[in-house]
């Protein structure tokens, strides 16, 4: 005995029209959140050599639409991330080595471990592993939620 499958219009015409919207419906919101998904990655910073990120936690907030996110960010001897932005405002506290911090308007400012610095929301800015020794910083960022955390700016 031999098995066909029934032509496509086939198939289409036992669907009632209110089931064959609802798949479109499907169909087209399914598309558009690979979209949104693939949009939001593409968006996302790469990480340049000389530096990584580890994620240590990640929180929501009681303020509506943030989070609180904390890495560590590891540098290289003359690692550097270049210029770049946060949707929201990140804290520093400098690990070990050191590190120089550029904020576009400002001069630049050297840390050592111990050292703090607060970047603002929005504020272009740039970090460089001044030592001939690995450096590293916490990172705490109060930032809007489902927004990449870094871009990259030109």
């Amino acid at each position: 005995m031999t098995m066909q499958a029934a032509p496509a219009s086939a198939a289409r015409a036992s669907c009632k029209p209110e089931e064959d919207l609802a798949v479109r419906r499907n169909y087209l919101a399914a598309i558009a959140l690979t979209a949104c998904g693939a949009i939001a990655l593409s968006a996302q910073a790469p990480r340049p050599p000389g530096s990584s990120r580890t994620e240590l936690q990640r929180h929501d907030l009681g303020m509506a639409g943030h989070e609180a996110v904390q890495l560590r960010v590891d540098f290289a001897p003359g690692g550097l991330f270049p210029r770049h932005k946060h949707p929201g405002e990140e804290i520093i506290y400098i690990i070990e080595g050191s590190i120089e911090y550029k904020l576009d308007g400002q001069p630049p400012v050297t840390l050592k471990a111990g050292e703090v610095l607060f970047v603002p929301d929005g504020a272009i800015h740039s970090a460089r592993n001044v030592g001939d020794v690995p450096a590293a910083e916490l990172g705490t960022y109060v930032v809007k939620k489902g927004r990449p955390l870094t871009e990259i700016v030109g």
